[in-house]
């Protein structure tokens, strides 16, 4: 079996992620094509898609939001996400069950003893008016009933859970600050939900092994699983064994990939591209070896922001605050040669004028601490 090396599956998992090569394609395509946006930072999605696309005007975004073509919503991980309207009507119902035993992880306590069951019926009652609520006013409509395990668990459990909701625009809408306001998805999109394959079958999570595959591949099952948070695709992969192709890493793991899926040539040379926090580009794997040194390992976890040199993470960004238009501050993680700092700055000029919607074009790379 061919052992694909770090720096071949570094350059497979730029080519899927649409930062090898900026991509010819509209906004709701790259949604679609990354399987969604991780977006609990409502802002960030903007710099990814900027960062992966050739042509990119924030507000093509927010009129997919406005437009009710993209959603955000808790499906995988149960992080809040931006993907496509068809894709969460699709993938709702197959996490169900992973969304509600990741809340009862954090709330298992707090919630002991009230009925799931009962309580979802309770919420989808209060939201059948379809008014656009908090995860606190959810909360408290219901909390009557249920006082003691207290506003957060009881928001919780309902909004990213038990019921199917997306969060509604202006959240998320480019540079607007605004609260978490809630709607079931069936009514923001006029669509039910689609149900669970009646045969006991899994369509579903056949899909999503096919669509993480093109968009992350080569991986292995367990990178698939720390990408989804579910934990019952080993029937899915089996299923579509006879239709990948398998390789192995240096630790021996297994990687399936789809048979004509882009592996690049491993010297194939990587342009500096600049990350949004929390991007699925490094999240996306249980082993993130192949973009991230293991000692910053835990900066992706943590709303760091990073700089790719020659594929890989070496610096972390941020904006410089009362710097008039903003000014961007790179801080490296490693030394950089002079042509590698010449890179990171002239992207980071780029970056700057985005955000900025051209008003400045500044970058200032901080001094290696080493």
């Amino acid at each position: 079996m061919t052992v694909l090396d770090t720096r071949a599956l570094n350059r497979a998992t730029l080519a899927r992620q649409l930062l090898l090569d900026r991509a010819d394609l509209p906004a709701l395509g790259a949604v679609a094509h990354l399987c969604g946006l991780q977006a609990q930072e409502p802002q960030e999605p903007y710099v990814g898609l900027w960062s992966r696309l050739r042509t990119f005007e924030p507000a093509a975004l927010s009129d997919l939001l406005t437009g009710r073509r993209v959603v955000r919503t808790h499906p995988m991980r149960r992080t809040v996400h931006l993907v496509t309207a068809d894709d969460v009507l699709a993938w709702r119902a197959r996490h169900h069950d992973m969304l509600r035993t990741r809340v009862l992880g954090t709330y298992r306590r707090e919630l002991d003893g009230v009925d799931l069951r009962e309580l979802a019926a309770a919420g989808h009652e209060v939201m059948a008016d379809g008014e656009p609520r908090s995860m606190s006013d959810l909360a408290r409509a219901v909390s009557g009933r249920w006082p003691a395990p207290g506003n957060r668990p009881l928001g919780e459990m309902l909004a990213a859970a038990l019921l199917p909701t997306a969060q509604l625009p202006p959240r998320g809408l480019w540079r607007t600050t605004a609260g978490a306001r809630y709607a079931l998805i069936s009514a923001w999109l006029g669509r039910e939900i689609d149900p669970p394959a009646p045969d006991g079958s899994d369509p579903v999570g056949q899909a999503l092994v096919r669509r993480y595959l093109a968009a992350f591949g080569p991986a292995a099952s367990a990178d698939l699983r720390a990408w989804c948070g579910l934990a019952g695709l080993p029937a899915a992969v089996s299923a579509l064994r006879g239709e990948l192709v398998a390789f192995r890493d240096e630790r021996g793991r297994e990687l399936l990939d789809l048979p004509d899926a882009p592996r690049p040539d491993p010297e194939t040379s990587a342009p500096v591209r600049f990350l949004p926090a929390f991007d699925n580009a490094v999240l996306g794997y249980h082993d993130r070896g192949r973009i991230i040194d293991d000692a910053h390992r835990g900066l992706s976890v943590a709303g760091a922001r990073f700089v790719l040199v020659d594929g890989r993470v070496a610096a972390t960004w941020t904006v410089e605050a009362g710097t008039g238009t903003g000014t961007v501050l790179v801080t490296p993680l490693r030394r950089f040669s002079r042509a590698d700092r010449a890179a990171v700055e002239e992207e980071g000029r780029a970056l700057a004028s985005f955000l900025s919607d051209g008003a400045g074009d500044r970058v200032r790379v901080a001094a290696w601490a080493g």
